[in-house]
């Protein structure tokens, strides 16, 4: 027997802030049951578990999340997430279209926003 991939868990100063913001990002809400303070809160429709830990973030992510936009294009996204809460860390983007855009959330998690899929078949 094997084994599946449950939660992809990620340590945060505050599980429900965190959460909450890619709650928006991702337009998916947080479990019901999650309240501001909890020391967990969970995104279930994106596998997402934010847990409170201690400990701040450090060094650079060694695990990301690579984002693709369903229904605008990589660059509104972009505007979107910086609107969000967001922050820009790297701008990859190429004079040809091609490329991505390196952002962190709120608590400074790198992560990708990738052309959509309509970008990459045009």
């Amino acid at each position: 027997m094997t084994s599946a991939i449950r939660h992809v868990t990620i340590d945060c100063a505050d599980a429900y802030g965190l959460g909450s913001f890619w709650a928006r990002a991702l337009g998916q809400p947080l479990h019901e049951d999650d309240e501001p303070g909890d020391p967990e809160a969970l995104l279930e429709g994106a596998g997402l578990l934010f847990v409170t830990v201690a400990e701040p973030k450090t060094v650079k992510n060694r695990l990301h999340l690579d984002l693709q936009p369903q229904d605008r294009t990589r660059d509104e996204e972009v505007d979107r997430l910086l609107a969000v809460g967001a922050t820009l860390v790297d701008d990859r983007r190429n004079a040809d279209g091609t490329g991505w855009v390196v952002l962190a959330d709120p608590e400074g998690n790198e992560f990708c926003v990738e052309r959509s899929a309509a970008e990459r078949a045009g």
